[in-house]
């Protein structure tokens, strides 16, 4: 098991996306979801659940680490996980993006990002159960956050 809430070699019942928040409250103890975050994944990892980050969520998670938190070594550590092979990274292609236009709006709020509606669109795509995320936008598009199932 990985701070990710990730088990190798185990067949998973259910399916979460997981979003950059998530991998950011879990690799920076100040956030204030870090002690949720954990918990969130440790019961993923108990409960058997497959989790997916888009490698978009991935890619602006390290990239808030080292610009925002201004931790270069974490950034780097966390990039160094997110590669382990026992973390399921998914590819962004045009159809998932074509998909993330769908729930993106020029007036939404400035914190719901293009990243957030790929997150959603990849959701949509594998059938998720819920998505790893604090980001109550995805609620507000219908669908169920990790921390309301496990």
């Amino acid at each position: 098991m990985n701070i990710y809430g990730i088990k190798i070699g185990v067949r998973m019942n259910n399916l979460v996306v997981g979003d950059a928040d998530a991998i950011i409250a879990q690799a920076n103890s100040d956030d204030s979801n870090h002690n949720e975050a954990v918990r969130i994944a440790q019961q993923l990892v108990s409960s058997a659940v497959r989790v997916i980050y888009p490698v978009t969520a991935v890619i602006e998670a390290v990239t808030h680490i080292q610009r925002a938190l201004s931790s270069g070594s974490t950034a780097y550590g966390t990039a160094q996980l997110m590669v382990d092979p026992g973390v399921e990274v998914v590819e962004v292609n045009k159809q998932v993006l074509i998909n993330a236009v769908k729930y993106f709006s020029p007036t939404t709020s400035k914190k719901n990002t293009l990243f957030d509606c790929v997150v959603a669109a990849t959701a949509e795509e594998y059938k998720a159960d819920a998505i790893f995320s604090f980001d109550k936008f995805y609620k507000n598009k219908g669908f169920k956050l990790a921390s309301d199932n496990y």
